[in-house]
C-alpha cells in the first residue's frame, strides 16, 4: 500500500488540524472533508486542496477513503465511525471513543469484523514529554510509583456543549495514567460541580485507585483564568513533572536514595530534597506523531498505539467518575 486516500469527517477546529497535518504527510492524498455545514466543509476543502461533502454516504462512496478521521461531536461518534468501517475504511475516532459503553463496543466489534484498523485520538499519549516520561518509568528511573496527579484547568471553552469536563478533559488524564502505570483502574471516587456550564459538570476533583496500587488524583475544571496542563508522578526516587503545553519534563530527586542500588525489597527510610534536573525533550506536534503512528499501523496492518479497547477502558472510567459524583459513592470497576 503506497499512497493512502484519507478523509476527515468534521471540519471544526480539531478537524481543521487533522486536514492540515494530513496535507503535510508524504504519500498521503487528502481526498475529502465532510461536514454537515457545507460552508465549513468548503472552506477546509479550499484550504487543503480536496473535495467538500455535506453528506456522509456521498463522501464515503465518491471519495473512497482508506483512512478516515472522525472529528465530530461525541454523540455522533458511533454513527459516523460505523458507517466508515462499513465502507472498509480504517478509522481514527477522536476521544472519547463514544458517548456510551455500548456504542464503544459496537465500534470495536465492527472494526474487528471488517478487519480494519481502529484507533482512538488520545493525543496526550503522543506528547513528546509524556513519551519521554514513559521511557524513563519503564527503565525504573523512579522506582516504585506511588501517585500521579493531573492538573488540567483553564477558562470555559464556548465550543463545548455536548459533554462536561470529565468526558472532554479528564479522559485525557485517565488514558495517560493507564498508559504510564500499565494498569487499569479498580475504583473511583469523585466530586463535581456545575458553576458555569448549565448542562454538564465544569469542575472535577477525583480519586482513582489503580489495580497495581497507584493512586491517581484529578483536578480538572473550566473555571480557572489560566490554562494549566501538568502531570506529576511521585515515586521512590523522587518526582517527575510534565508540562504538556511547553513539552517539558523535569525530575525532582529524592536525595535519600541518590547513588544507591535501590530495589523494591529495601526499606525507604526517608525523603529529602535533591537536585532538580530539566530533561531534554525533542519537541514535535503531538497530532503529527499521532497521525504518523496511525498511518504506519494501517500500512503494516498492525494494532495502533491507542486501540479501541484503550478508548473503551478510559471511557468506562470517565463514566464511573460521573456516576460516583451523582451517587456520592465509590464506584468499583
Amino acid at each position: 500500500m503506497d499512497s493512502l486516500r484519507v478523509g476527515v469527517v468534521g471540519a471544526g477546529s480539531m478537524g481543521w488540524n487533522h486536514c492540515r497535518v494530513y496535507s503535510e504527510i508524504p504519500d498521503i492524498e487528502l481526498v475529502g472533508v465532510c461536514d454537515s455545514d457545507g460552508k465549513v466543509a468548503s472552506k477546509a476543502a479550499v484550504a487543503f486542496g480536496c473535495d467538500p461533502y455535506r453528506d456522509l454516504d456521498g463522501f464515503l462512496s465518491k471519495a473512497e477513503p482508506d483512512i478516515v478521521s472522525v472529528v465530530v461531536p461525541t454523540q455522533h461518534h458511533a454513527k459516523v465511525a460505523l458507517a466508515c468501517i462499513e465502507s472498509a475504511a480504517s478509522v481514527l475516532v477522536e476521544k472519547p471513543i463514544a458517548d456510551t459503553v455500548e456504542n464503544a463496543k459496537a465500534i470495536i466489534e465492527a472494526a474487528d469484523e471488517a478487519e480494519v484498523r481502529l484507533a482512538v485520538g488520545h493525543i496526550e499519549r503522543f506528547n513528546p514529554a509524556v513519551q519521554e516520561l514513559n521511557r524513563r518509568l519503564l527503565a525504573r528511573q523512579l522506582g516504585r510509583i506511588y501517585s500521579i496527579r493531573a492538573t488540567r484547568v483553564g477558562p470555559f471553552p464556548h465550543r463545548i456543549r455536548d459533554v462536561g469536563v470529565v468526558i472532554d478533559l479528564a479522559v485525557h488524564d485517565v488514558d495517560v495514567m493507564r498508559y504510564i502505570t500499565g494498569s487499569d483502574v479498580g475504583r473511583v471516587y469523585a466530586e463535581t460541580e456545575k458553576r458555569i456550564h448549565t448542562s454538564h459538570e465544569d469542575m472535577l476533583s477525583g480519586l482513582l485507585k489503580f489495580k497495581n496500587g497507584v493512586v491517581g488524583v484529578l483536578d480538572v475544571n473550566w473555571l480557572t483564568p489560566e490554562k494549566i496542563r501538568e502531570l506529576t508522578v511521585t515515586g521512590e526516587r523522587g518526582m517527575f513533572k510534565v508540562n504538556y503545553i511547553q513539552q517539558e519534563l523535569t525530575f525532582y530527586e529524592n536525595s535519600h536514595v541518590r547513588g544507591k542500588e535501590y530495589n523494591y525489597q529495601d526499606i525507604l527510610m526517608g525523603v529529602s530534597e535533591g537536585d532538580v534536573t530539566s530533561i531534554r525533550v525533542q519537541k514535535k506536534e503531538p497530532l503529527r506523531i499521532e497521525l504518523d503512528s496511525f498511518i504506519n499501523s494501517v500500512r503494516k496492518n498492525q494494532a495502533p498505539e491507542v486501540s479501541g479497547l484503550d478508548g473503551l477502558r478510559s471511557l468506562e472510567v470517565a463514566l464511573a467518575i460521573v456516576e460516583s459524583s451523582m451517587k456520592n459513592t465509590v464506584i468499583s470497576l
